[in-house]
């Protein structure tokens, strides 16, 4: 046998070795046994450099230092999954999908919704190329060499499962490992570990993998991400990737019927507590694969699946004090300060008591003992009073009537569930805020800035407002407080790369009440330019689709507004893109417009989410659904019977692909 076979035969063993322990649960070999195979193969691979190999079992210890997490861009989006908290929701849930694909013949699947940090696996021909942590859902940080220590996930796959493909799975900390963690830190004098999922999360974002390989970290998998058409069903594929090494957890259930979900429910509702790792509840999934293509997505939500949220455990604990938070909007969030309490894994010492008709429906008190609870087990909120406990000189709880960082009176707007600090530009959380959301990763993404260094400029009078960042120079920020200059001038380079951002994302940044990502895409596309949003008048922003009186009204607000016309002309002045690129403009057209389609079945020239990006870029709307207003369908193989009755019954014009090619070429 030669070195190189001698190599190989240990690395395959050892793989063998590391699924049946960490994949399996099923060890079949002593640790001491394994520890000796390892350390013969770090012996080959050391005397034999040329064959190294980055996913070889020796890699797995760590020890790589990374300082700088480079933001990856994900090829396919990570979406976030809609909530529910009945089975009401899930009812109507169900009703939405059976409109859209034309059939109450659905299967779904049943999955356990772990408590972790989403990560995205890539694979090239059988080998694991990167991870990329969710992030915002669009980009995320790469975290390969800390992932690469996790044991249970497969570093290169023997089969022919698919070519290239995406995992998408959950990083988690198993309840004893947490606990064992803790067990030390105390012991050793540190302060304890919050919760398993904030630890995993931030276990992820450690600069020396030899610490996260320490980690008991796991990851649960639960979708294949590829182009290729070899599976028919998320079961099937699920199931496949369990076979060639991928830990997907066996509580996944096929159901054939929403009773069925609900008996899935019910089931883990009352077992969740047993489980190895924390879950907070269900996600339900439509199984067909072609079914989820035609279901497609809302602008932030699958449409072929859901998670059900299971009912959030509750305690009790004394109010001590309500302060009141400012928004970078101005609204004022009223904040309870409570005795410290242990809920749902965490320590719980502040809750949200949202606007003032909330603290006067529940009455709610100084010195109450209060019922909290976590809502969708992320957000602490309080839910009742224990009237009981009530101090007979507990006085009624009157709310803020001025700023709480600048002493400007309070405003209520007829209609509006929230107070608000008028001043805009002189309150300081609100001029921190806009200036945080504008340069946040959804916005203009800029490196080497974060909360902390904005509110620092700020307090030394370095920037006033967002425009403000374009005039700074690396030596006016090397002085701050732990500011060196390498991250000086990786600062500089941020904000100035970001003058490259397109025109939906600046208009995002600005920070205009209501005007959140999916309405400044459509107030892009409509208007082309700030200045043509600027000058439109109310009636033209209300004929734009989607765009109703609030957001009309808000956008006007702002224009007329000589502080914010001002920031729009300094803007201008150092290059932000503040109108649609040529570039852009180049492949759009009005050909379309007015015109409604609806896509159906599996195409072959593009791809289903090319398609609709074709419509909407010559002017047409996509819709999910038949109606009398739609003008055309795209149909490809295998589109629903159901739908082509319907569509014939309305008298819908069905077209092709290649139909369709030409109507926009």
């Amino acid at each position: 046998m030669t070195i190189q076979q001698k190599i190989q035969t240990l690395r395959d063993e050892l793989n063998k070795h590391n699924y049946n322990y960490y994949v399996l649960d099923n060890a079949t070999i002593s640790d001491f046994d394994f520890d000796i195979k390892l350390k013969a193969l770090e012996k080959l691979e050391t005397e034999n450099p040329a064959f190294f190999d980055v996913n070889s079992p020796t890699q797995r210890v760590g020890g790589t230092v990374t300082k700088n997490f480079e933001t990856i861009t994900h090829k396919n989006r990570m979406y976030s999954l809609d909530n529910s908290y009945s089975k009401e929701d899930l009812l109507n849930w169900e009703k939405r999908v059976h409109k859209i694909l034309g059939t109450t013949e659905t299967q779904y699947t049943c999955e356990l919704k772990f408590d972790g940090a989403s990560i995205n696996l890539t694979y090239e021909n059988g080998q694991f190329q990167k991870a990329v942590t969710r992030g915002d859902g669009f980009q995320g940080d790469e975290v390969t060499n800390n992932i690469r220590t996790i044991k249970s996930i497969p570093l290169h796959i023997k089969s022919d499962f698919v070519g290239n493909f995406e995992m998408r799975g959950e990083i988690i900390l198993p309840i004893v490992g947490f606990n064992k963690m803790n067990e030390e830190r105390l012991a050793n004098g540190e302060e304890e570990y919050r919760n398993p999922r904030n630890t995993a999360s931030g276990s992820l974002k450690l600069q020396d993998s030899a610490e996260v390989a320490k980690r008991p970290l796991d990851c649960l998998l639960y979708q294949v991400v590829t182009s290729e058409r070899k599976y028919k069903t998320h079961f099937e594929s699920l199931e496949n990737a369990r076979k060639v090494g991928f830990k997907v957890p066996k509580t996944i259930a096929l159901v054939n019927s929403i009773d069925e979900v609900f008996d899935f429910v019910n089931q883990w509702d009352a077992k969740r507590f047993d489980l190895p790792y924390e879950t907070d509840g269900i996600v339900i999934k439509v199984n067909n694969l072609q079914q989820q293509e035609e279901l497609g997505y809302t602008s932030k939500y699958p449409r072929w699946a859901i998670a059900y949220k299971f009912k959030a455990v509750q305690v009790s604990t004394v109010l001590n004090k309500i302060s009141y938070q400012v928004g970078r909007t101005g609204a004022i969030t009223p904040v309870a300060n409570l005795e410290p309490v242990q809920l749902a894994g965490t320590t719980v010492k502040r809750a949200s008591l949202h606007n003032a008709d909330q603290i006067e429906k529940l009455d709610i008190r100084i010195n109450d003992t209060v019922f909290v609870e976590k809502g969708g087990e992320i957000i602490p909120k309080i839910i009742a009073v224990d009237f009981t406990k009530r101090h007979d000189s507990s006085l009624p709880t009157i709310y803020a009537t001025h700023c709480p960082e600048c002493n400007t009176e309070l405003v209520r707007k007829e209609g509006d569930a929230k107070h608000y600090c008028p001043n805009e530009f002189g309150c300081p959380p609100q001029i921190t805020g806009r200036i945080q959301h504008f340069i946040s990763r959804k916005a203009m993404d800029i490196d080497g800035l974060g909360g902390e260094t904005v509110d620092l400029l700020r307090k030394e009078g370095l920037i006033q407002n967002y425009a403000d960042l374009y005039d700074l120079k690396v030596e006016q920020v090397i002085p701050l407080e732990r500011m060196a200059e390498k991250s000086a001038q990786n600062m500089i380079n941020g904000i100035e790369k970001s003058k490259n951002i397109p025109f939906e994302k600046v208009l995002f940044a600005l920070g205009i009440r209501f005007v959140g990502e999916t309405v400044a895409k459509k107030l892009a596309k409509h208007f082309k330019s700030i200045d043509n949003l600027m000058t439109a008048s109310f009636d033209e922003l209300v004929n734009v689709d989607e765009i109703g009186d609030r957001i009309a009204q808000s956008i006007v607000d702002f224009s007329n507004d000589l502080n914010n016309i001002q920031l729009i002309n300094k803007l201008k002045v150092v290059g932000i893109q503040l109108s649609v690129s040529a570039e852009s403009l180049e492949n759009q057209s009005e050909k379309l417009k007015g015109q409604i389609f609806v896509v159906s079945g599996v195409f072959h020239q593009m791809s289903r989410n090319d398609l609709k990006k074709a419509i909407e870029d010559n002017g047409g709307k996509v819709s999910s659904s038949i109606s009398k207003k739609t003008n055309f369908i795209v149909a490809g193989d295998n589109m629903g019977p159901s739908k082509l009755v319907k569509a014939e019954s309305l008298g819908i014009t069905i077209i092709s692909e290649n139909d369709f090619i030409d109507k926009i070429r």
